[in-house]
């Protein structure tokens, strides 16, 4: 049997968790495993902070199979917009071992779910103390301090692209602070 590789869906945004239920109902002996990563943030709602989960890569659905025509294929039945990302008539775009590797180091294996990271900003540097961001503080381009996210410049779907994943800053020093 062929060794199971890792797809993905591209689906309707807003639309990734029906999808996601519709693929695993009706394709379940096709696809092995089926999930939408998210990444939990702190969302201020009613005056005191919460911790939410939101899509990490809005409008896809991951897949795992050894079956990807067939996959292609029974996408039709789905009575939702699908398609296979990377596919032509005959040949298909797995994920890369990197790509698959980036998603195992940041997500929880069982949830699929990348966990909030704490840091502190010294001077004009981000130092990740907690969470799944801890020791990948070069992959950080940008950090929303308001937001309470990070985002970050990875390689997704071989293409460089911008993802966000919750950064709670507790402690700003600068430069001259004793």
């Amino acid at each position: 049997m062929p060794q199971a590789h890792l797809y993905v869906i591209q689906v309707s945004s807003g639309q990734e968790e029906h999808s996601k239920a519709l693929v695993q109902t009706q394709l379940p002996d096709v696809v092995s495993d089926c999930y939408t990563p998210a990444y939990e943030c702190a969302r201020k709602i009613g005056g005191t902070w919460h911790t939410v989960t939101r899509m990490l890569f809005p409008g896809y659905v991951f897949v795992e199979t050894s079956k990807p025509t067939e996959l292609r294929d029974r996408l039709r039945e789905i009575p939702a917009f699908t398609r296979l990302l990377g596919a032509s008539n005959e040949s298909f775009l797995a994920l890369t071992d990197d790509e698959v590797a980036w998603l195992n180091a940041f997500t929880n294996v069982e949830t699929h779910v990348v966990e909030m990271s704490e840091g502190v900003i010294e001077g004009d540097r981000v130092l990740v103390t907690k969470g799944p961001l801890r020791g990948h503080e070069g992959l950080i381009a940008k950090v929303d301090r308001h937001k309470r996210t990070a985002e970050l410049e990875i390689r997704m779907f071989g293409r460089d692209k911008r993802v966000r994943i919750g950064l709670e800053i507790v402690r700003k020093r600068s430069d001259d602070a004793p």
